[in-house]
């Protein structure tokens, strides 16, 4: 689709009125950005006329934003950090002989993922990563990475699902928590302190209804949006965690996590590389793909 270039404000014009809207004033934005009053009060008008509304109201010796003005803020405000940060991967990628853009959930990138990562680029070397974590399906052609990987199903527009691997997990606790509890068998857990991932509410009801226990009591207990955050927990002695061994290989090598019982359970998804239409024949994509197929092997 052609954009319309009337409709594309200058940057400077979106920093000013972003500056403004911080300081509360024209003068004060100037002073940071190197402009004259009246350069700032200019740029300002001319964006109030272009988008036909009021951004600004005249208080006293103040400027308040309009409501009009406080919808827009944050918009400009998320367009003015993308642009700060396509400028910065186009910098990076500039100042190497090959870059890879990657996608990743945030737990599965920060306790698996960049621990390997050295010997990517130990094979690789010259190589620059730029790494950024998603939670879930995006649009590739809003973000520009060159790959993704993704927990679910094999289903995303516009790109090409790779098996990864599946996902196994186990329950684990702190060593100083078992040894409170001293457990015997599973149905053991329906009354001890269990925690949650909230984007899985039914684990602990699959992983009882498996191996004995009552189904009905397993939803209790704390709840937390990320892994990372769970495993934290369950080292902390907050509770017992349902928790794939591959990202706790840390906690337990040192004994900060004990498995509570070795009865491990396959969750219904699995891992998959996300490759987006028209970038499965760059080469180092390709090399990426290859090498981490063979480190969950």
């Amino acid at each position: 689709m052609k954009l319309s270039r009337r409709l594309i404000p200058d940057v400077t014009t979106l920093q000013a009125f972003e500056c403004a809207a911080r300081h509360g004033s024209f003068t004060q934005a100037a002073n940071e950005l190197n402009l004259t009053q009246s350069a700032v009060s200019r740029q300002i008008k001319d964006l109030e006329e272009q988008l036909g509304v009021l951004l600004f109201e005249r208080v006293r010796q103040r400027v308040v934003l309009s409501e009009d003005g406080r919808r827009f803020l944050p918009e400009v405000r998320k367009l003015l950090h993308q642009t700060e940060e396509t400028m910065l991967r186009a910098m990076s990628a500039a100042r190497s002989d090959h870059s890879l853009t990657i996608a990743t959930l945030p737990t599965f990138g920060s306790r698996w993922l960049t621990p390997r990562i050295p010997a990517f680029l130990k094979r690789y070397p010259g190589t620059v990563l730029n790494v950024a974590s998603r939670s879930a399906p995006f649009d590739f052609d809003e973000e520009s990475f060159d790959l993704a990987i993704h927990y679910g199903q094999p289903v995303w527009a516009r790109a090409t699902c790779s098996y990864l691997c599946s996902e196994v997990i186990l329950p684990a606790a702190s060593p100083e928590l078992l040894q409170h509890w001293r457990l015997s068998e599973p149905k053991d857990l329906e009354a001890a302190p269990l925690m949650h991932l909230a984007t899985r509410p039914k684990l602990w009801a699959q992983w009882f209804e498996i191996n004995g226990g009552a189904t009905e009591t397993a939803y209790r207990g704390h709840r937390f949006d990320q892994f990372s955050m769970v495993i934290e927990a369950a080292v902390a002695g907050l509770g017992f965690a349902l928790l794939p061994r591959y990202l706790i290989e840390q906690e337990l090598a040192t004994g900060r996590l004990a498995v509570v019982f070795d009865r491990p359970m396959q969750t219904d998804n699995s891992y998959y590389l996300v490759v987006p239409e028209g970038k499965l024949e760059n080469s180092l994509s390709q090399a990426f793909r290859a090498w981490i197929a063979t480190e969950v092997n």
